[in-house]
């Protein structure tokens, strides 16, 4: 019964915010990504599939690079991300999740085995092989402390004292999101939180959103490394998080926060960053990279942020990729090989032990 009306609210929710967009017109659900609230043009489809993020914390310091990738036919989006204090906003270089991927990517190792698989001789005629898998009273209820056109972005920074204020002014802005967001600003609000909205259109007038769009980066002060993830509990489809995280250990999150656990594909030192990982991490020092996927089946029960704590130790990780081969000797299967020299030596032997009985034979029929 309780799950019954939490599926009524939530329908609701949905039935709201479909009304409440500009003009009056119906527009499509809220979709949600890790990083905040995602609202597409009214009337157009877009839908969250992947994002993809590297955070740099050197113990005061983080910055956020976020590359999403969507899908739909909408030209227009926006979305918001929550930020513990004053964020410096800038575009991101697509380069560096090329390197991290390259650098976290699974080891490519063969491994034989012996017996004859489904696919090999004499299963079959041909031989395969298998692959592995401040305190704000005296301020208005919002006020906008920065704003820049960055490529495709229109990015405000802003700062407020009421979540429902915070939403009018998004809405009256053109950042056209669901009224049920101002429910999961309250927590913001309430620890002072500062806010980076974003609306995002393609270079060319018409064009469709989709792919992997141009990276963001937010810079900001923090007294411990966090991941917002709180506004994904608007999404209505299932969230993919990849998070790489650059600090002075191997990292992990506190807890799961509502979805699977989250899965570590990659921990390492880098001893000697190059390229954009060096413009993130730094060149003069070596930096620790953790990699990490989590999937969220149900967004709805997110619990929270994503904190960061260093793990207990600094083992390294690396996911192996097998490929599995039959084993051979000569270029003939090593079972083969085997089984023949089994089947000479028990030949042999069994001809020894008929010559035997045969020598017996004849000398118990010889005269004396």
């Amino acid at each position: 019964m309780r799950d019954g009306q939490r599926r009524l609210r939530r329908a609701l929710l949905v039935a709201l915010a479909l009304v409440a967009m500009q003009l009056g017109s119906l527009v499509a659900p809220a979709y949600a990504c890790g990083c905040g609230a995602m609202v597409p043009q009214s009337g157009r489809q877009l839908s969250v599939k992947q994002e993809t993020s590297a955070v740099r914390f050197d113990g005061h310091t983080e910055q956020i690079v976020m590359r999403l990738t969507v899908d739909g036919n909408a030209p227009k989006a926006a979305w918001i991300m929550p930020v513990p204090s004053r964020a410096t906003v800038k575009l991101g270089d697509r380069r560096l999740f090329d390197q991290l991927e390259e650098l976290s990517e699974p080891v490519n190792r063969t491994r034989s085995y012996f017996w004859p698989r489904n696919g090999d001789w004499p299963f079959s005629m041909s031989r395969s092989v298998g692959d592995g898998a401040p305190n704000a009273a005296a301020k208005p209820p919002v006020e906008v402390v920065g704003r820049e056109r960055l490529g495709p972005f229109d990015v405000a920074r802003l700062t407020a004292t009421d979540p429902t204020a915070l939403r009018d002014w998004l809405t009256r802005n053109g950042f056209q999101l669901p009224p049920a967001l101002a429910t999961e600003l309250r927590p913001y609000v309430d620890q002072r939180w500062e806010y980076v909205a974003i609306r995002l259109a393609p270079d060319r007038p018409g064009q469709a959103l989709g792919g992997s769009l141009d990276p963001l980066s937010l810079t900001f002060t923090s007294d411990r490394p966090i991941y917002p993830m709180r506004l994904s509990r608007l999404a209505k489809t299932p969230q993919t998080l990849n998070l790489y995280v650059l600090a002075n250990h191997r990292m992990e999150t506190t807890s799961r926060i509502g979805g699977a656990t989250p899965e570590t594909l990659f921990a390492g030192r880098i001893n000697h960053p190059t390229g954009s990982l060096a413009d993130l991490a730094g060149r003069d020092n070596p930096v620790y990279l953790t990699a990490m996927t989590q999937y969220f089946r149900h967004p709805d029960e997110i619990t929270g942020d994503h904190e960061l704590k260093p793990s207990a130790n600094d083992t390294p990780f690396q996911q192996t990729r097998y490929t599995d081969e039959l084993m051979t000797l000569g270029g003939v299967p090593a079972w083969l090989s085997t089984v023949g020299g089994v089947l000479v030596v028990l030949g042999v032997g069994a001809g020894l032990a008929v010559r035997a009985r045969v020598r017996r034979r004849t000398t118990a029929l010889t005269p004396i």
